[in-house]
């Protein structure tokens, strides 16, 4: 009787490894595979705005290793490296509380962890703020909610 437990085992320790071959025919639809070609895999262009009308405030950054001209890219790198999905947008269905952060903008556009980025941060709300504060060091000195 334990012959179909021992065959289910064995096919599922099979999962997963005609993923590790690293085709193009493995992604799905929709998704970017970046691979490594003796340049930075993760390389990010960070633009900031202190407000809607306060000129921009650009700077790249590149991880593995660190670099660009971002002011603190060992510390953004590492921030990001931190946080479970760092760019994933709030859900449009979020209940959030309604903590106004400040006026500022932040965009981020590149690749990270292969996956093509295009997002946008802001703080005029408690779910908004609590992402931006989680990459914070991505967009330099904010004034602190008080």
């Amino acid at each position: 009787m334990t012959t179909p437990g021992l065959a289910m085992i064995l096919s599922l320790a099979a999962c997963g490894d005609e993923q590790s071959s690293g085709k193009a025919a493995d992604q799905p639809s929709g998704t970017t595979s970046v691979q490594p070609s003796g340049g930075p895999v993760d390389s990010l262009k960070i633009q900031v705005r202190a407000s809607a009308e306060a000129p921009v405030k650009t700077w790249t950054l590149n991880c593995a290793p660190p670099g660009g001209d971002h002011p603190k890219a060992a510390d953004a790198c590492a921030a990001l490296t931190k946080v479970k999905q760092p760019f994933k947008p709030v859900p449009k269905d979020q209940m959030c509380t309604q903590i106004y952060g400040g006026p500022e903008i932040a965009t981020v556009k590149g690749t990270w962890q292969g996956q093509q980025i295009d997002t946008k941060f802001t703080r005029k709300d408690g779910c908004q703020l609590h992402r931006w504060t989680a990459v914070g060091v991505l967009f330099g000195d904010v004034p602190k909610v008080r």
